[in-house]
């Protein structure tokens, strides 16, 4: 059944996040019941999707990755790496490092997964994801990656990549998950951000050095994805 949320004309241009969330959109009860059942639905179609994917490790990265950079070609290393390896490959499902990481695990003959979501500003999922589901809500796809994925390779990226990375060290800090392998690749990149967590953040007492321990920093699609089969086969 079709709902305000879906198809008011004066939604266009807006995210069902942004609706959800605007403290400035009236409250409506009946509405907010059919958001409900919305989310509802997305947590169920992606329990439903994932739950036979056998082991699987998440690759964040910027959707703005060029195909010609060498994070690219990295990013598509590490999904035919992790392909070989038994992984099925879980990414947002959009451009860029997420797309080099689904080709890499489409090519190897890998499950390739794309998580979707709804923004303004990109369209669809991209051509190499075999296991694709869109969502509208972050949060419902956030569950998804944490629930499915056994670690994580973070390729160089943005204001998504962050959040998405800090989401992960947030939950095994307060252990509402079990800990899990967090791999920055790209040295150039990621070693600016290691120094000023050591020096600024820990220094100042607000993480733990157990908190830092959680990541390790390399330029090898080799050890980034041996770390993930040694958590494995633990």
């Amino acid at each position: 059944m079709a709902t305000q949320d879906s198809h008011d004309p004066g939604h266009q241009g807006s995210t069902a996040d942004q609706r959800l969330l605007d403290r400035g959109t009236r409250l409506d009860t009946h509405h907010d019941y059919w958001r409900v059942l919305r989310i509802q639905a997305e947590f169920v179609e992606g329990f439903g999707s994932l739950a036979d994917l056998g082991p699987a490790i998440a690759v964040f990265g910027s959707a703005r990755t060029k195909p010609d950079s060498p994070y690219f070609q990295r990013g598509v290393e590490v999904g035919r790496g992790l392909a070989e390896a038994g992984f099925s490959v879980i990414t947002g499902g959009g451009p860029g490092a997420m797309e080099a990481a689904n080709r890499g695990a489409q090519e190897a003959g890998g499950t390739s997964v794309g998580l979707g979501i709804e923004l303004p500003f990109e369209a669809g999922l991209n051509p190499y994801v075999d296991l694709g589901i869109n969502f509208r809500y972050f949060f419902a796809r956030k569950t998804m990656f944490v629930k499915y994925s056994q670690g994580f390779v973070v390729l160089p990226g943005g204001l998504g990549t962050f959040d998405e990375l800090f989401e992960a060290l947030t939950l095994v800090q307060t252990q509402k998950v079990t800990s899990f392998p967090v791999v920055l690749l790209g040295s150039d990149y990621w070693q600016g951000l290691l120094d000023w967590l050591r020096d600024t953040v820990l220094a100042a007492g607000n993480i733990a050095p157990a908190d830092l321990a959680m990541l390790t920093v390399t330029d090898s699609v080799d050890e980034a994805v041996a770390a993930m089969v040694e958590a494995r086969d633990a």
